[in-house]
């Protein structure tokens, strides 16, 4: 039986859930449309009624209420520029390292900074030496979607690390910095990991700032 052109719509739009909330690319949206002679014309209808949302160019998630599953924020940050990884101020109050909710999705990653803006939200990139990208980096899940994400240790030395004119140099001022400045809750620090602030420590790059971390870390055990 031939289908209207309402059924074969709505047909083609359940066929989208199959993607849950993982972003995908154009190429992978045009399988659904090979019955279309300009699919370009239905990508542009369904962003228009809101059945995609567009991440940037060439990227996509399924919009409501085709999607049975929440976006995860770090997981399109991951998607939207890479390699990367979410760190920074993002990281440390996912962690529960200090006590706001942050809005804007920061992350660190190899390539030059960037900063990219969809209707999801704000997303900033800054750029770290390659060789510590991969210090701390741990993979999280959130249901079935997985993303990569800074330690709680990686996220504090990628904070020192990018933070400009941090003169932090002793004890008492790195102090004042994670805790007056950040508001860093010192319960979260305790557990902190030395071979990921050995390897930021040893890099070459703020070595005065990394020692005060250091010391302040060491004396919270």
């Amino acid at each position: 039986m031939r289908l209207s052109t309402q059924e074969y719509d709505f047909m083609l739009e359940f066929r989208l859930s199959s993607f849950g909330a993982v972003p995908f690319s154009h190429g992978a949206l045009l399988p659904l449309l090979s019955d279309y002679a300009r699919p370009n014309d239905k990508i542009s209808e369904w962003l228009a009624s809101g059945t995609l949302i567009s991440l940037k160019r060439g990227l996509y998630v399924v919009g409501a209420p085709w999607r049975q599953e929440a976006l995860c924020l770090p997981l399109i940050a991951n998607r939207l520029y890479g390699p990367s990884c979410v760190s920074l101020e993002y990281a440390l109050s996912w962690h529960g390292l200090i006590p706001e909710r942050v809005i804007e999705v920061t992350s660190v990653c190899t390539g030059r900074g960037r900063e990219l803006e969809n209707s999801l939200g704000r997303f900033s990139y800054s750029k770290i030496p390659q060789q510590l990208f991969p210090l701390g980096l741990t993979i999280e899940s959130v249901g079935n979607q997985c993303f990569w994400l800074a330690s709680p240790t990686k996220a504090v030395c990628d904070t020192v690390l990018l933070t400009r004119h941090l003169k932090a140099l002793g004890k008492a001022s790195m102090e004042a910095f994670l805790f007056e400045d950040l508001r860093l809750d010192e319960a979260f620090l305790c557990d902190f990991d030395p071979t990921v602030l050995d390897g930021y420590a040893c890099s070459g790059y703020k070595t005065r700032q990394f020692k005060a971390l250091r010391q302040v870390l060491e004396g919270l055990l």
